[in-house]
């Protein structure tokens, strides 16, 4: 089998048991592996240290499987991983959905593996070099652990790109219908599969979408950067008065409206298309006010370069939702993008508070949910930040 020698001293991470080998880190070199072949990793000092997937083209270098020298990455491994992921997940989440992140990458021992469960249907994405390499052993172990379930890949993501791989989209096993219907908590959901955002719903928002509804009776809520209009969904369901979605996609919007009907919630509710950041500021011009605010945005930071410019963006939606507050009102904002972590978060919208020129208190910290969990010898897992803020009276 084909290995890499590190650099002296940078096995330190490894034994840590940190899952990423950058390129930097590596010394030498020993045979031709393909693109995601499992190769050995060892130190300076010849010490066998893991058994990883090579990606020649992506700055992380390899990805480690397995911390076991006997471990043989094959069909009976990712049935185990597969297997463990899915009791843990049924253990947490069968309860209150049909559907949960089945596997979280890293945190779940595949690296670069995106697997979400929509009642019927697998929605997967393959993102590094050793997913794509052992892609049909995976199905095929899916396939064991899921015999009734069809598989379908979105693979059609940018990062691809790094490990020297093309987007592709398709029914990987089985096929199904493309709109997929799935419950949380009592509510009824529909998920696009093909063209809906990322595998086609955010889970990830679970949990703090039953936190939101606690403060929306008889209330009226603004949920910004809707999608298809979920945390109204919720709204409504604690009793809000009016909930209004505000998102660019037409798509989406009419996908919540489909929602809301179907849910029995057939008024109350607005879908507006518009530019969050233009409408908040029409908003505050018309001196319209709301109960409550919901602030959930895509990625503003894709790299460590967009930082100081995500920030200034965080900064000013914040600021402006805290001026569109009334008294006593509740802010739910969150990030999404990993590379801002929770304490900058924290200070940027302390810092809109102060140019807001309003009293608030964070009254509660939100997290991802329960089904994407961060591994201890992997934090960068833990992207999802989230605070509950309510405005003096």
């Amino acid at each position: 089998m084909s290995h890499i020698t590190l650099v002296k001293g940078r096995e330190k991470s490894l034994l840590r048991k940190h899952p990423w080998i950058f390129s930097r880190a590596i010394a030498e070199l020993n045979g031709k592996p393909k693109s995601g072949e499992t190769i050995d990793v060892y130190s300076a000092k010849g010490e066998w240290l893991a058994k990883a997937a090579y990606s020649p083209q992506s700055q992380i270098r390899a990805r480690v499987w397995s911390f076991e020298q006997t471990e043989t990455i094959d069909f009976d491994f990712f049935v185990r991983k597969i297997k463990a992921a899915k009791a843990m997940r049924e253990q947490l989440i069968s309860s209150v959905s049909n559907a949960y992140r089945l596997i979280a990458g890293e945190s779940d021992g595949i690296p670069g593996l995106t697997l979400d469960l929509y009642n019927n249907v697998i929605v997967g994405q393959f993102l590094s070099a050793g997913v794509e390499f052992h892609k049909q052993t995976i199905v095929k172990a899916l396939n064991q652990v899921f015999p009734d379930m069809a598989i379908y890949e979105r693979s059609d993501v940018a990062v691809r790109k790094k490990e020297g791989l093309s987007q592709t989209t398709g029914w990987l096993s089985g096929q199904a219908d493309s709109k997929v219907w799935i419950t949380e908590n009592g509510l009824k959901i529909l998920v696009d599969i093909e063209q809906g955002h990322k595998t086609g719903f955010y889970l990830d928002q679970r949990d703090n979408r039953q936190i939101a509804a606690q403060y929306c009776q008889n209330k009226q809520v603004l949920n910004c950067f809707s999608y298809t209009g979920t945390f109204g969904l919720y709204a409504l369901q604690a009793g809000a008065d009016k909930v209004t979605n505000v998102d660019v996609s037409d798509t989406a919007l009419n996908t919540a409206s489909l929602q809301y009907a179907e849910n029995g919630f057939n008024d109350k509710f607005e879908q507006v298309n518009a530019d969050v950041f233009k409408l908040l500021r029409q908003y505050k011009e018309q001196d319209i006010q709301f109960d409550v605010i919901v602030l959930d945005p895509p990625k503003f930071a894709e790299n460590k370069g967009q930082v100081i410019r995500a920030c200034r963006g965080y900064k000013d939606i914040n600021m402006l939702a805290l001026q569109l507050l009334k008294p006593g009102g509740t802010l739910l904002t969150f990030s999404c993008s990993g590379l801002v972590d929770a304490d900058l978060f924290q200070k940027v919208v302390a810092d809109a508070a102060v140019d807001a020129g309003v009293n608030a208190q964070i009254i509660q910290k939100l997290t991802q949910a329960k089904d994407h969990p961060i591994s201890l010898n992997y934090p960068e897992a833990f992207y999802l930040k989230g605070l509950v803020v309510k405005k003096a009276v």
